[in-house]
């Protein structure tokens, strides 16, 4: 795993850290590529959470191109204008959404040919080394010390997914103030998370570190 680290002046140098991976390495490496582009403008397709967002704000203000986020919620006569802006400017226009057409539906019938023909990039669900990295970053922002073999045993066990991710380090960071520590073991996550239903309920396990 690698990041991909652009200095574009964003506020927070940290933020401007974007982790790639394979579930995502392919939509990295066709940005990189917008001049081959059929047309100037892609749909970046992604769960929420992904940093599909980051990426965007990363790849515009390199390429000094626009974005859409939360496309679906977004009107569509103002999709389309900016789309056509995109053509005639020859600036690249990302367009960020939940799914692609047609899951996504579109009643406008111009706009609906023009993302026809326009490419798709896609952030996959989190594979194991990612779900690692944003687990290890969650808990630093956080300021939160997890055991070392915690992450591994999280990984696992939970959901294959950036917003289950995120909910579990809210989940443990709320938890670890209640304990007045900082510190994460196996045996307090695993109680503290299947009572919140970020984890399946399972046999008891025998536990080799300090709660």
């Amino acid at each position: 795993m690698t990041q991909l680290r652009l200095p574009l002046g964003l506020p927070e140098p940290r933020d401007a850290e974007f982790l790639v991976s394979d579930a995502n390495a392919r939509a990295v490496q066709q940005l990189d590529r917008w001049g081959a582009w059929p047309v100037m403008a892609a749909l970046l397709v992604g769960p929420r959470k992904s940093g599909r967002s980051l990426l965007a704000r990363i790849f515009t203000a390199k390429t000094d191109g626009t974005m859409i986020d939360d496309a679906e919620r977004v009107a569509e006569a103002d999709i389309f204008h900016a789309w056509n802006e995109a053509q005639a400017r020859r600036h690249p226009l990302l367009i960020i959404a939940d799914t692609p057409p047609p899951l996504w539906s579109i009643r406008l019938p111009d706009l609906r040919s023009r993302m026809m023909a326009t490419p798709v990039l896609t952030i996959d669900p989190p594979d194991d080394m990612l779900m690692g990295q944003l687990l290890a970053r969650f808990f630093d922002r956080r300021l939160l010390v997890p055991a070392p073999d915690l992450i591994p045993w999280l990984v696992s066990r939970v959901e294959r997914s950036y917003v289950a991710l995120v909910r579990i380090a809210d989940t443990l960071e709320d938890d670890a103030a209640s304990r007045g520590t900082a510190r994460l073991s196996i045996r307090a996550a695993k109680g503290t998370l299947e009572n919140a239903g970020l984890l399946p309920r399972s046999e008891p396990e025998a536990f080799s570190e300090t709660p």
